[in-house]
């Protein structure tokens, strides 16, 4: 597994990441079974076996399960904490949190961030977070809170860098006007069927974009920043790596074929030609897998042994975004 290295900070990482969201099953009431915290331990195993390195979490996954799920794994492996990459996110609250009739919303207040840190660490057994990262930007923030927040946070040792997830770069400047710690990480949804990203400095100035486009330059800020852009959902849910749907839009149809030819040609899994595409961007994407499947880890991990070139990188761009490029 090849690695890169988070600017600003000493961490050199996997170029994929394991995500952790589906470690501890549904996110209703319902205790961990037996069996899903098996299956869980499996794939986090088969992840270290590839040679992965970062595992993403967040206080709301499994609310709160999949944290506790992943604590086994520092039981198994004594030693393991100081040879990984944890990082978690916070921010995203849920209806009926803390009362009957509180709305689902986002909470960026210097209580909720620390007191959710300090929930995502007990939960997963350890003393420290490598990387916490703001999940979904609040409207009502405030950025002396957040400030005040990841300074009490990072001197009291429980969190060494810091970040943000689904955030534009105007809304990483504000916090950077404020905060005093670097910003080292933006998350967000990427795949060769999600290209927002690279579509707003394609149909930048357009009569006709075909689709919604803001222009925040997020890609070109994260670069200019030096952000690491980390990939969520890379694979598209499976939708175009086989997993069956019924009636798929065209692009997906087309894209899925595609996806399927080139992963024949290369002689690799297609989940590999869908990560490999976004490694080939020099921006230094890290995707993020979330798969608990052992052998769709291990079929994603092989990314490393495939070269696209610049007309197959292109074909797979076209195809996923469902038009032609203006």
């Amino acid at each position: 597994m090849k690695t890169i290295r988070i600017s600003n900070t000493p961490l050199e990482v996997s170029q994929i990441a394991y995500g952790c969201m589906e470690l501890g099953g549904g996110s209703g009431p319902e205790p961990v079974s037996e069996e899903t915290r098996n299956h869980a331990l499996r794939a986090v195993q088969t992840a270290l076996d590839e040679g992965i390195n970062f595992f993403d979490h967040a206080d709301i996954y499994g609310r709160g399960k999949s944290e506790e799920v992943f604590s086994a794994v520092f039981r198994m492996h004594p030693g393991l904490r100081d040879q990984i990459t944890v990082q978690s996110k916070c921010g995203i609250r849920f209806p009926g949190d803390p009362h009957e009739g509180s709305p689902g919303r986002y909470d960026f207040s210097y209580q909720h961030i620390v007191e959710s840190v300090e929930g995502s660490l007990k939960r997963l057994g350890t003393d420290y977070l490598d990387l916490l990262l703001l999940h979904r930007p609040d409207p009502l923030v405030e950025p002396e809170e957040v400030a005040r927040a990841f300074d009490d946070l990072q001197k009291s040792g429980k969190v060494r860098f810091f970040g943000v997830s689904n955030h534009t770069g105007a809304q990483i400047a504000l916090l950077k006007k404020y905060v005093d710690q670097p910003l080292v990480v933006n998350q967000l949804e990427m795949s060769v069927v999600h290209t927002h990203l690279l579509d707003e400095g394609i149909v930048f100035n357009q009569d006709r974009p075909g689709r919604p486009v803001r222009g925040e330059d997020t890609l070109e800020y994260c670069r200019l920043t030096d952000v690491v852009i980390q990939a969520w959902s890379p694979l598209a849910q499976g939708y175009v790596s086989g997993r069956p749907m019924e009636n798929p839009p065209e692009h997906i149809a087309r894209t899925s074929e595609l996806v399927a030819w080139m992963a024949e040609e290369k002689n690799v899994s297609r989940e590999a030609i869908l990560i490999a595409w976004l490694l080939r961007h020099p921006a230094h994407i890290q995707p993020i897998i979330g798969t608990t499947n052992p052998d769709r880890i291990r079929a994603a991990c092989q990314a490393g042994e495939v070269e696209l070139s610049r007309e197959e990188w292109f074909r797979l761009f076209v195809a996923g975004r469902g038009g032609p490029l203006p």
